[in-house]
C-alpha cells in the first residue's frame, strides 16, 4: 500500500465501526458507502461466503465482479451465528461497534436473539439498523423478498406497461440499490443524532416503503390529490418515444427545456417552420410529450453525435452521448487486487475531474474531504501511457491496528480458528482492506 495512502485521513466517518450482518446487495451496498466515507466495516459471512460472491463471473472463484465492488473497504469474518459460540463471538465484536446492520427478517433476528434490545444491552448507544422486504409490523414482515419481488410489489411492472405496453421489471437491481442508499443515509442521520444527544436508536428500512416512496415522487402525479386531479404516472417519462435517439452515426440524449433550445435545434436541422409551435412548449410537452419526442427524433437524425454534442454545448442545451456499458467500463481506471489482479474500479468513475477534491465518485458522492477516505483508491501512477492511472496494493500481507491479513493467490487463507468461540477468520477476497481478527479476549 502506498505510504501516502497509509498516512491519509480516514474521511468523515473515521472512527466509526460498523458490524455488517447483511448479504446480497442492499445491505452490502449501504455498508460499502459507509466504508467509502471512512468507517471501519466488519462484514460477517457464512462459511460459504456471501451470495454476491457468485453473482456472475469474476476474476477468480468466490469473487464475482459484483462482490469485488460491494466488498471494498471492508474487513471480513466467517461465523456460524446459529451456534451458541458463534453468537457469543458476534456479540463480542458487536460490543465494540457503533453501528449494527442486518437484513435478516424479523423472525430470524428473534430466533437468533439479535434484536435491538439484545445488542443495546451490550452497546447502549448502538445504531441498530434493520432492513428487510416489508415493515416489521405488517402481515408480510417475515415474507422473503428480493429485488424482483419488491419491484413487482411497488408497481414497476405497471410503469413499464404504461410506457411500453408490456409489464416487466427494470433491468437493474433498482429496489436493492434504492433501499441501500436509504439505509446508508438513515445510518448517517442516526449517527448525527447520537453525536448531538448521545442516544443510540433502532432504524428500520423496509424495502417496500423505500421503493414506493421513490417511485411516487413523480408517478403519484395527479392521483395523489384527494379527490384525484388526474391519472397516476408522469406522462413525459411514460411516453414510449422517450429514450436515447438516433443520430447520423450513433445515439444521443438531448433535453431542450426552453423555447430558445427548441428554436436553435429546429433551425440547425432546417425545420424553421416549427419554431414557435405551441406543441413544443414546456407545458405542452409535460402533458402530451409524443409530438415533441417525434420532432426531436427527426432533428437529431440530421447530424452526427459529435456534431450535436458540440452544438448543444455551445447553445447550453443539456445533452450526452449514449455509450455502451463496455465503453463505460473500459473508461474506468484500474486497481490491482492482491488475489484477483487488475480490475476496473467503479468507485472512481469515468467522469472524474480534479482527483484531489473527492474521496469517491460512487454512491457516496464527491466532497471536499481527503482522498484517503476511500481506502480502495490508492494514488494514481503517473507513468500510465493511457492517461488513466493504475493503482496497486502491496501483494504481500499487511498489518493494521487490531487486524492482521496475509493474502495469497491460492484462495481464502484461514488465519486462525478458535473452536471454542465458533469463529473462523479468513482473508476476504473481495475486501481491499485488512480483515478483522476477532480473537477472544
Amino acid at each position: 500500500m502506498p505510504a501516502s495512502h497509509e498516512a491519509a485521513s480516514g474521511g468523515p466517518l473515521d472512527g466509526i465501526r460498523v458490524l455488517d450482518l447483511s448479504s446480497v446487495v442492499m445491505g452490502p451496498l449501504a455498508t460499502q458507502i459507509l466504508g467509502d466515507l471512512g468507517a471501519d466495516v466488519i462484514a460477517v459471512e457464512t462459511r460459504d461466503g456471501d451470495i454476491n460472491r457468485i453473482m456472475g463471473s469474476g476474476p477468480c472463484p468466490g469473487l464475482s465482479g459484483v462482490s469485488l465492488n460491494l466488498l471494498r473497504n471492508k474487513r471480513n469474518i466467517s461465523l456460524d451465528i446459529a451456534h451458541p459460540d458463534g453468537r457469543a463471538a458476534l456479540l463480542r465484536v458487536a460490543a465494540g461497534c457503533d453501528v449494527f446492520v442486518t437484513n435478516l427478517r424479523p423472525g430470524s433476528v428473534g430466533r437468533l436473539r439479535l434484536r435491538y434490545p439484545d445488542i443495546a444491552a451490550i452497546r447502549p448507544d448502538v445504531i441498530y439498523c434493520q432492513a428487510h422486504g416489508f415493515p416489521s409490523d405488517s402481515p408480510q414482515a417475515d415474507a422473503p423478498a428480493f429485488d424482483d419481488i419488491i419491484q413487482a410489489a411497488c408497481g414497476v411492472p405497471d410503469l413499464l406497461r404504461r410506457a411500453s405496453g408490456r409489464p416487466g421489471l427494470m433491468p437493474t437491481l433498482l429496489a436493492d440499490k434504492v433501499s441501500g442508499l436509504v439505509l446508508a443515509y438513515s445510518i448517517i442521520a442516526a449517527l448525527f443524532h447520537r453525536a448531538r444527544t448521545g442516544e443510540g436508536q433502532k432504524v428500520e428500512v423496509p424495502m417496500a416503503d423505500a421503493m414506493l416512496a421513490f417511485l411516487l415522487v413523480e408517478h403519484g402525479s395527479g392521483a395523489i390529490s384527494r379527490p384525484a386531479r388526474g391519472p397516476a404516472g408522469y406522462q413525459r417519462i411514460l411516453t414510449p418515444l422517450r429514450g436515447a435517439l438516433r443520430t447520423a452515426d450513433g445515439w444521443i440524449a438531448v433535453q431542450p427545456h426552453r423555447a430558445a433550445h427548441w428554436a436553435a435545434l429546429l433551425r440547425a436541422a432546417g425545420h424553421d417552420d416549427l419554431v414557435g409551435d405551441p406543441r413544443l412548449s414546456s407545458r405542452a410537452l409535460w402533458r402530451e410529450p409524443g409530438f415533441g419526442y417525434a420532432t426531436l427524433s427527426r432533428v437529431l437524425a440530421t447530424k452526427t453525435t459529435a456534431q450535436w454534442l458540440v452544438f448543444c454545448a455551445d447553445a447550453g442545451i443539456p445533452a450526452a452521448a449514449a455509450p455502451g456499458l463496455d465503453e463505460l467500463i473500459d473508461a474506468l481506471p484500474e486497481d490491482e487486487h492482491p488475489d484477483a489482479g487488475w480490475y476496473r474500479d467503479p468507485a472512481a468513475g469515468p467522469f472524474l475531474g480534479d482527483p484531489g477534491i473527492s474521496a469517491t465518485a460512487g454512491p457516496a458522492g464527491r466532497a471536499a474531504y481527503p482522498r484517503g477516505a476511500s481506502r480502495s483508491r490508492p494514488d494514481r501512477r503517473a507513468d500510465n501511457p493511457a492517461g488513466r492511472g493504475r493503482r496497486s496494493y502491496r501483494r504481500s500481507g499487511w498489518s493494521r491496528k487490531a487486524s492482521t491479513c496475509w493474502l495469497n493467490r491460492s484462495g481464502w487463507s484461514t488465519l486462525q480458528t478458535w473452536p471454542a468461540s465458533g469463529i473462523t477468520a479468513r482473508a476476504a477476497r473481495g475486501s481491499l482492506a485488512a480483515m478483522y481478527s476477532a480473537a477472544p479476549r
